[in-house]
């Protein structure tokens, strides 16, 4: 689960992480009132969407009034934003952030994230703040310092240090980077944070160090021992085919494919996406229905599939350990008699009663197209939706 900029600076400040003053408006009137508040002197106002890139396409702005806060905020408020990450979709943005203008020296970088090869956090920091980590790490990798941190043992102040004085700070800013550093790592883990990323981390020309901009994401796992956190959740910025998904434990990411994929397993969905690719399809999505998955489960999946227009094949690919194949069988018998689903269905099953799952498709009258590896499924599914 991600949540907006303002509540993740909320967030970072209670576990002491520095932040510019401010506040989050919903109406045009309440950013120039938040304005007055903070002084009346220069503001920035800032969209809050779930994506980054807000700069550049226009959701982050200087206002030196009241009334220039509140007539940017008129702008913003409604308008739908595209970024380089929302897609040419764009999102809706409903709220905008307005804090306090702030001397800038220079920008820097620090995130935190889970390592899931090395089974550790891993904070990087870099001088290169402010640009797209990705961009950095594609055509200057060297400017990218990286720490991995012992879980038993917590971030060790010479590791921070090492980072700071990676990114060229200097003595006392390295102490307020430490500082910083050991912050982000205690908010980290007392969250169950998965993300956090300070884009840019400021340092001002006073000499001090702030988060300009930050990013959390939580595991949704763990969101049971933190309502706070859940409560944040802002359904406006999520696809109504995964919220609908996530009723039902169903896995759902959509893309922009055109050939729906429903398979268990995570690495197996990954798979089966790739070799579609291979073949010189696109998929339309990432399903997993999971290892227990029922017939219930297999007709909830159908439903959101479905319910993405530009759908015009389905491949199903199980492999039957806990979800035996005659169980599927039955569930898609039933989905596709209930739903009437009017596009080609591709099934490649193997495992636990796999004969008995096939002889239930042979026997229902339906016109399903089998196949007995991924390869010959994913051929055959790019040519029928051709």
């Amino acid at each position: 689960m991600r949540v907006h900029e303002y509540q993740a600076k909320a967030i970072l400040a209670r576990h002491g992480v520095p932040v510019p003053s401010g506040e989050v408006a919903f109406t045009p009137a309440e950013a120039g009132e938040i304005a007055s508040r903070l002084g009346g002197g220069p503001v920035v106002v800032k969209a809050q969407i779930h994506a980054g890139g807000r700069g550049k396409g226009g959701g982050v702005k200087l206002a030196k009034s009241r009334e220039e806060a509140e007539a940017l905020a008129a702008q913003m408020i409604g308008m739908t934003l595209v970024t380089r990450q929302t897609g040419r979709a764009g999102r809706l943005v409903q709220r905008v952030l307005v804090e306090t203008g702030v001397h800038i020296a220079r920008e820097v970088y620090l995130s935190l994230v889970l390592d899931r090869a090395a089974g550790k956090p891993l904070m990087m920091a870099s001088a290169a703040g402010g640009m797209d980590i990705e961009e950095v790490a594609a055509t200057t990798p060297e400017k990218i310092v990286k720490v991995h941190i012992e879980p038993g043992v917590g971030l060790a102040p010479f590791a921070a240090r090492r980072l700071g004085f990676g990114i060229g700070l200097d003595a006392v800013q390295v102490g307020k980077f430490v500082t910083i550093a050991t912050a982000l790592y205690d908010a980290f883990v007392t969250t169950d944070a998965s993300l956090i990323e300070i884009n840019p981390l400021l340092v001002t020309t006073e000499g001090d160090l702030l988060a300009l901009d930050a990013k959390m994401d939580f595991d949704d796992n763990a969101l049971y021992r933190h309502p706070e956190i859940r409560d944040l959740r802002d359904l406006g910025e999520e696809d109504p085919l995964e919220i609908e998904a996530s009723k039902f434990s169903i896995n759902y990411i959509r893309l922009d494919g055109n050939i729906g994929c429903m398979v268990n397993g995570a690495g197996l969905a990954m798979a089966t996406m790739d070799i579609i690719k291979l073949a010189g399809g696109e998929p339309a999505n990432f399903l997993d229905v999971g290892g227990g998955a029922n017939a219930e489960q297999i007709r909830n999946a159908f439903k959101i599939l479905m319910s993405d227009k530009k759908v015009k094949a389905v491949l199903i690919n199980i492999f039957g350990g806990i979800l035996r194949c005659d169980v599927l069988a039955k569930g898609v018998v039933a989905a596709v008699q209930e739903l009437g689903v009017p596009v080609p269905i591709v099934i490649r099953m193997e495992g636990t009663n796999v004969d008995e799952g096939k002889r239930l498709l042979r026997e229902s009258g339906m016109n399903f197209t089998t196949a007995d590896s991924m390869d010959e499924a994913a051929t055959k599914v790019v040519k029928l939706t051709n």
